[in-house]
């Protein structure tokens, strides 16, 4: 291989696997010294010219103009030297240009090992970049494959790889090679085998960035999602509340005749989304988060202990607690009270 060919190379693995050029450079120059090393008596005392833009690929080893060598790997006669530049001196260094077939095989192998890690662990940082830069951002990915037996999913995010496990999966959605889907990165952690990103589509912010990107009053800040709580594939709750007075928060999730939620609802396959008013007045707030249930009264517990008895009409009770509690555990996480929630008869728990 000659330098352009080298070059070449490292510009299209640049181009392949994100890995820069300058570094791999500076991959090749710490395996030429480790060689030089292996090779030349512990002498790794080298010059070493790399420079992509011309193609010029020189190695030098230094060695000290001395009158009587006694480390031939280090030392050089004046005589010697004077060869090599004309105005050699003693105590001086010259430069020594060598081939790398002058390299031991030994030296080689080396070489070659310590290059093969340094695209190891380029092609690791950059997974690590990826990763970062998107790091709590909802991303699109491209299904590769999906196990059979467990149904974790391997997917491609940009150029680096991770794993959808089916618990971070939405209800009994079925994932094929080749599909596109949106996930959420919500964690990027540091493994023996390389970086690794916890990436999930049951994540109450899953939803949260859907609806950023749906909802352009939330993107720009008109509307804000106040809280979110959600079980994945069954329901979510989210609480907006709008900047600006003539904006409808609500309505504007929701969209033209349900356009935006119903995007929405599409992408968790069916999952349903409660849009609920936020009021800095916990009782309306937690009358709200009982929705599609009507509330007729809401009494907050003491001070400091965040529990409330909520009041629905006889035939709303069922409603207002939901499918085995589920409406009102989901209306306790999304206003951080605990909900004691009672007939208006009052028999409904009574002796």
């Amino acid at each position: 291989m000659n330098n352009n060919e080298l070059f070449e190379a490292l510009s299209l693995l640049e181009k392949e696997r994100g890995i820069p050029v300058d570094y791999m450079v500076m991959q090749i120059k710490k395996a030429i010294l480790i060689a030089c090393k292996n090779t030349y008596g512990g002498n790794d005392d080298a010059l070493i010219v790399m420079n992509p833009k011309n193609g010029a690929f020189e190695v030098y080893l230094q060695k000290t103009v001395v009158d009587i060598v006694e480390d031939s790997f280090r030392e050089i006669t004046l005589e010697q030297a004077r060869e090599i530049d004309a105005n050699a001196a003693v105590g001086e260094k010259v430069g020594i240009e060598l081939e790398p077939k002058q390299f031991g095989r030994i030296a080689v192998q080396t070489a070659r090992s310590i290059i093969r890690q340094g695209i190891r662990d380029g092609e690791r940082d950059q997974m690590l970049m990826e990763f970062q830069s998107k790091q709590h951002e909802l991303v699109s990915a491209l299904i590769e494959r999906v196990d059979n037996k467990t149904g974790n999913a391997t997917i491609k995010i940009g150029k680096a790889e991770a794993i959808l496990t089916k618990s971070e999966q939405v209800g009994n959605e079925h994932l094929r090679e080749g599909d596109h889907i949106k996930v959420y990165i919500v964690d990027v952690k540091e493994s023996e085998k390389g970086p690794k990103a916890v990436i999930s589509r049951t994540h109450p912010d899953f939803v949260k960035r859907l609806f950023e990107t749906e909802v352009p009053e939330i993107f720009d800040g008109t509307v804000e999602i106040k809280s979110v709580s959600r079980e994945a594939g069954s329901r979510t709750k989210l609480a907006v509340c709008s900047r600006d007075n003539e904006v409808d928060a609500v309505g504007a999730c929701i969209g033209t005749r349900g356009a935006r939620v119903t995007t929405i609802v599409d992408e968790l396959g069916g999952e349903k989304i409660d849009v609920i008013e936020y009021s800095d007045d916990p009782k309306k707030f937690i009358a709200a988060s009982l929705s599609p249930a009507n509330v007729t009264d809401v009494v907050l517990g003491e001070e400091g202990t965040r529990s409330c008895t909520v009041t629905v009409p006889d035939t709303q009770l069922s409603l207002a607690i939901g499918n085995k509690g589920q409406n009102a555990r989901l209306a306790a996480k999304l206003t951080g009270y605990k909900i004691d929630i009672r007939p208006e008869s009052g028999f409904f728990g009574e002796e």
